[in-house]
């Protein structure tokens, strides 16, 4: 069961206006299964993503590059977005871009626009050829159906081990007009930062200039997707897309320096880290999300290697899903971090409140009892101080359990 994650509640999702949303069944995998979403976009929208940085890319996120960087050439907008779960499309080759550009072009003839201006996401198993002659016999009903589904609906439709569907909302007032942000994100396994095995999709109907979305997209997800780790491993079709539909009627943000922009800014990354910790609240076996936070290092870059050092030990992880305070472990991840001058002698470490390590030793008031205490937790927060510096970085991360293996060895069946 995920980790203290409550269900989206339908009526807390704003509708986002200038985004109608269909979601039909191909039966890709499961016969009945809804699996195909299509998002339908207002010609004054504009868009930011960001992509997996695996080398070995799936044939969506290829195309998805490809139709950006033609739309931005021709200062056209993206207007559609057709996703599909049950097969990534990748490790598919020649016939896997067809496929995904086939896809495009189908959905860009029954709603009158370009190929270009559309994005095509897949999730599902690799290397497995995309049913595309399904896909295509649905998108009739999906054009037809557009505006009738909800973003519950989508969150649902693009799960693949994910055992619900993880979607939140947000309002605020931005120069007197009320504006709604909406998000839904699958991902569950296969979880590293840059990015995850996950699809995150984040709209609002406030006015961004065009030229402030990529850089959007990145700083979204550098705060929340790009802070979560299940297993280490980088995936081959994560994608992140930011779309503002300029529908809320305020002037137009050229800048996030007003107070006004700032609030927007902080509320868009607000709905991404809800969206990120959903992801690991309901990761694969998981039973504790798990906060590592890493202060009083010499930067930034510092303080996240030592923190996804420990967030990904197999061995720190599998302590934590037995609760055992076996913090011997901890330390030697930041040992073995990568800092190549770090004095023991200044290390601290905290379970919570609790003061487990002084000076780079058993703190003298430490009792075991009290870390299996902490460790007993469904929520736990590991701060490590490094004696360096300023900087502080926190990701996020679960235990390893028994279920973890079992899903990942019978993910095919």
């Amino acid at each position: 069961m995920p980790v203290n994650l409550p269900l989206p509640i339908l009526q807390e999702l704003r509708p986002i206006a200038g985004l109608a949303l269909s979601v039909v069944s191909a039966g890709i995998k499961k016969v009945g299964r809804r699996d195909v979403t299509l998002m339908r976009l207002a010609p004054e929208s504009v868009v930011g993503a960001v992509f997996t940085q695996n080398r070995f890319c799936a044939a969506p996120v290829q195309v998805c590059r490809a139709h950006l960087s033609l739309v931005a050439h021709k200062h056209c907008a993206v207007r559609a977005l057709v996703i599909n779960t049950g097969n990534a499309n990748a490790g598919t080759g020649e016939s896997g871009l067809a496929h995904a550009q086939h896809t495009c072009e189908e959905v860009a003839r029954l709603l009158g626009i370009e190929a270009d201006q559309v994005l095509p996401f897949s999730t599902g198993v690799i290397m497995e050829a995309l049913p595309v002659e399904k896909i295509l016999a649905v998108l009739p009903q999906a054009v037809s159906a557009l505006g009738q589904s909800s973003w519950l609906d989508a969150a649902n439709a693009i799960m693949t081990t994910d055992t619900q569907p993880k979607a939140y909302s947000h309002g605020l007032m931005v120069h007197g007009v009320r504006v709604a942000i909406t998000g839904v994100a699958k991902g569950a396994g296969m979880i590293r930062p840059n990015m995850a095995t996950m699809l995150g999709f984040l709209a609002t109907d406030a006015c961004i200039d065009a030229a402030l979305m990529p850089a959007l997209a990145e700083e979204i997800a550098r705060r929340s997707f790009n802070r979560i780790t299940v297993d280490g491993d980088t995936s081959t079709n994560d994608s992140f897309v930011v779309m503002a539909t300029h529908q809320a009627q305020h002037p137009v943000i050229k800048s996030w320096h007003e107070p006004q922009a700032k609030a927007l800014f902080e509320a868009l990354c607000q709905v991404g880290t809800q969206l990120a910790h959903a992801i690991i609240r309901d990761a694969e076996g998981a039973s504790k999300f798990i906060t590592v936070r890493v202060e009083q290092g010499a930067s930034d870059a510092e303080c996240l290697l030592v923190a996804y050092a420990i967030a990904h030990s197999p061995l720190v992880k599998t302590a934590f899903f037995a609760s055992d305070p076996n913090l011997g472990r901890i330390l030697a991840a930041v040992g073995y971090a990568g800092v190549g001058d770090l004095d023991q002698s200044q290390i601290e470490l905290f379970l919570d409140d609790v003061h487990v390590v002084s000076c780079g030793g058993r703190h003298p008031d430490y009792l075991e009892s009290q870390g299996q205490a902490v460790m007993a937790q469904s929520e736990i927060v590991v701060r490590v101080l490094l004696g360096r510096g300023t900087h502080a970085q926190s990701v996020w991360t679960c235990d390893l359990s028994h279920e973890y293996v079992s899903i990942n060895a019978d993910y095919r069946s």
